[in-house]
């Protein structure tokens, strides 16, 4: 049986950590990410996920760069995203040190770039990033650009979509439950979970450790976490004991998750 992955997730604006509740980034956490970066390293985390929310494109050089320094230090898996809208950013982000390419916007804007992107570097490196966001009569739609458009499309089928262009795994996230304390989208991430044959990360809304324990229940592969990592010292090894204890197969510290450089062409 696989296990299951515990993901820890930087928002960036402007090249600092901040806290993101429903998709508003307003207070800073860390001014410094490698810094915050090195935490998750001795805390036994699986990935490291790296979003650049910034909204202007002249912040995805420096969001480049700071990959790159994060790289050098990271010995999980590393996902970026944010602003990737052309081949030749993608490729920067990997030769930066990335592992994987977390990709939103274009999925709906240029869904092509997915593929070619799929075909160039392979399936694994692709993942899709999802933002749902209910309307007034509480139907799940999804949000592109940063959550400030809105596509009336169902979560699942979004997700099929993706995969079909070529993502190898679905990152689902909520406006609604982002930063809200109230655990996951748990019946949108079920769905999407049912809908697609690839691996699923759930993020957006723990605050507690039996939230991690309902996502995966609800079928994903992975748990996402970003803002209440911030905050708990030695959190994602309290996270960890606390999955195990709850009957959930994960990585133990000491036990070794292969990054995906070596075998990546860019």
């Amino acid at each position: 049986m696989l296990k299951k992955r515990l993901i820890a997730v930087l928002i960036l604006r402007d090249g600092q950590v901040v806290q993101s509740v429903r998709f508003k980034h307003t207070n800073v956490i860390h001014y410094d990410a490698v810094h915050a970066m090195e935490a998750f390293n001795k805390w036994a985390v699986d990935e490291i996920v790296i979003l650049n929310v910034s909204r202007n494109l002249v912040s995805r050089d420096k969001f480049a760069e700071i990959v790159e320094r994060i790289s050098s230090h990271c010995f999980v898996p590393l996902a970026a995203g944010g602003w990737i809208d052309n081949e030749d950013y993608a490729q920067r982000l990997l030769r930066s040190g990335a592992d994987k390419l977390v990709i939103n916007t274009a999925v709906a804007d240029d869904p092509q770039l997915v593929s070619r992107l799929a075909l160039r570097y392979g399936r694994q490196c692709i993942v899709a990033s999802m933002d749902v966001k209910r309307d007034a009569a509480g139907v799940p739609q999804i949000a592109v650009d940063r959550g400030s458009r809105i596509i009336d499309v169902a979560p699942e089928e979004w997700a099929r979509k993706a995969v079909e262009l070529g993502a190898g795994e679905i990152f689902f996230n909520s406006v609604d439950h982002d930063g809200a304390r109230k655990g996951y989208d748990l019946e949108s991430i079920k769905k999407v979970c049912d809908a697609v044959p690839v691996p699923v990360i759930a993020f957006g809304g723990v605050f507690t450790w039996n939230h991690l324990v309902e996502g995966i229940n609800a079928g994903a592969s992975a748990v996402a976490v970003a803002n209440l990592f911030h905050y708990t010292e030695q959190s994602t090894r309290k996270a960890k004991s606390f999955l195990a204890n709850a009957g959930v197969l994960v990585r133990q510290q000491g036990q070794s998750l292969a990054p995906a450089k070596p075998g990546l062409s860019v």
